[in-house]
């Protein structure tokens, strides 16, 4: 919770793949409370045991969502659906407006690749920016297991300057530090 939220003020992509993260934890704890807690919780350094309860809370919070959304097996919580459908949305505008004209030059380099990373994921029915999202986490496990992608890793290169440019630019329009309408 507590790197939730720090990693929400900061970026916007990190969080949503923390996110991800914390979801396929809690998958492969199975849910359990008992489990969650003496995992991801009882041993949080510099927490007392209010934080401790409001940390294993929010860890509840998220079982309780990915159960009533049908996503206990696999799935991501609407939550970072919805930011990643906000992200493509500020995407689509970044492709038209005066202000996005280094952004547009930095997705060029992702486009050829696109049609190749739909078929290897499988996901001809998502946005290019869940697409990302999908590589980025993709690449995140296969390091995780310690396994060397070749074809994930050397996307990584034109896929994370996009994802972050777009995350930064999110960030800096949420705390009003860009007008996106700005001349």
């Amino acid at each position: 919770m507590i790197v939730a939220l720090s990693k929400r003020k900061e970026n916007i992509a990190e969080y949503i793949l923390y996110l991800w993260q914390v979801e396929d934890i809690l998958r492969a704890l199975q849910f359990s409370p008992e489990a969650i807690y003496s995992t991801l919780v009882a041993k949080s350094e510099g927490t007392d045991e209010q934080q401790k309860e409001n940390i294993f809370n929010w860890y509840m919070q998220i079982v309780e969502l990915l159960q009533k959304e049908g996503k206990s097996e696999k799935g991501h919580i609407d939550h970072t659906l919805h930011l990643i459908a906000d992200l493509h949305n500020l995407h689509l505008q970044l492709m038209k407006l005066p202000v996005g004209e280094h952004y547009r030059k930095t997705y060029a380099a992702l486009q050829p690749a696109l049609p190749y990373l739909r078929d290897l994921f499988d996901h001809d029915d998502t946005s290019d920016t869940e697409l990302c999202f999908r590589v980025l986490y993709a690449a995140m496990l296969y390091r995780i297991k310690g396994e060397k992608q070749s074809v994930v890793e050397d996307t990584l290169a034109i896929v994370s300057p996009v994802v972050a440019e777009l995350a930064a630019i999110f960030m800096a329009a949420e705390r009003g530090e860009l007008d996106l309408f700005e001349e």
